[in-house]
């Protein structure tokens, strides 16, 4: 299994409701659901709040490179079309 992690700032939507995300869980391995030999599983979570706070997908590896592309060119027109500066880390 080869894992990532960011310290991140955000919201997601669970069953009972939006809650803070303060960190992503980025991993490559055996997929539960997606019927595919390897995945990408991404899980959005507050890590102060348990288990329940917590966004999953599962994405081939194609679909990880087209959701970077779309991410890096949705701040990039939106920085250059609405005058917004993200802080670079």
């Amino acid at each position: 299994m080869i894992v990532e992690q960011a310290d991140i700032s955000g919201s997601g939507k669970g069953p009972k409701g939006w809650f803070r995300v303060d960190r992503v869980n980025v991993m490559f391995d055996h997929p539960f659901n997606l019927p595919e030999d390897h995945a990408l599983s991404i899980d959005f979570v507050d890590a102060s709040a348990g288990p329940g706070a917590r966004v999953a997908v599962e994405l081939t590896a194609e679909s990880g490179r087209e959701l970077v592309k779309a991410l890096l060119a949705a701040i990039e027109r939106g920085e250059r079309e609405l005058g917004e500066v993200a802080a670079a880390s």
